[in-house]
This record gives C-alpha cells, sequence and structure tokens, in this order.
C-alpha cells in the first residue's frame, strides 16, 4: 500500500464542517471511479502535534503507484467533476505539504529465506 499524506490549515473564515464536507465528497469520488482505495481525515487534538505539522492531516491509501499515477492523471486534467471537487478542497486551505509514504517491508519483499 502507498499512502500519500497531505497536512494543511484552513483558510481564515473556513468552517471546519465545510472543509470536511468537500473532502469527503472529493475523495469519495475519487474512490468510486477506482482512483483511490481508501483515506482518513484526521485533525490535531488538543493541539499534540509538532509545530512544523499542520492542523489537519489527510492520508490517502494507494494500491500501488500505478492506481496513484491514475488518480493524478485524472486530477490534472483539470476536468470536471474532478476539477470542481479538487478545487472545493483546494481553495479552503494554506500551509499545505505533502508526503509519499508506503508499507514496509514491501510485499514480496524477500529477507534471508523469509517472504513477507
Amino acid at each position: 500500500m502507498d499512502v500519500y499524506h497531505i497536512w494543511c490549515n484552513l483558510k481564515p473564515g473556513v468552517r471546519d464542517l465545510d472543509f470536511v464536507a468537500s473532502a469527503r465528497a472529493y475523495l469519495d469520488h475519487l474512490k468510486d471511479g477506482g482512483d483511490l482505495t481508501g483515506y482518513r481525515i484526521t485533525r490535531c487534538k488538543l493541539g499534540l502535534a509538532p509545530p512544523q505539522l499542520r492542523e489537519w492531516h489527510i492520508a490517502l491509501d494507494f494500491e500501488n503507484l500505478s492506481q496513484l499515477d491514475k488518480a493524478f492523471g485524472r486530477v490534472s486534467s483539470r476536468v470536471d467533476p474532478a476539477e470542481s471537487f479538487h478545487h472545493a478542497v483546494n481553495s479552503k486551505v494554506q500551509d499545505v505539504f505533502f508526503a509519499l509514504y508506503r508499507d514496509f517491508p514491501a510485499p514480496g519483499r524477500v529477507v534471508g529465506q523469509e517472504k513477507f
């Protein structure tokens, strides 16, 4: 599983539930189209996070890099409805940064005589 992480803050005046509704609509659209396996939207609790992280964290699960590339292709085409969903989320956030991680060890990884 490849996990694409997004951290962000909301722009001033954006309501938290409006942001979450837009994010869910967008991510459900990608998931329903087979471009995303699953996701989680989380919010920092009690301010317990290092200062470099943002208040909001979204983790997107992809089966592999091919699925991730397909999702990026769909979004980067800037064609509706994906563009409208993307804009509805993107217009509400600031201070965004991203990371890509993977399950480890990866399926098929051989360590000594053991296969994970």
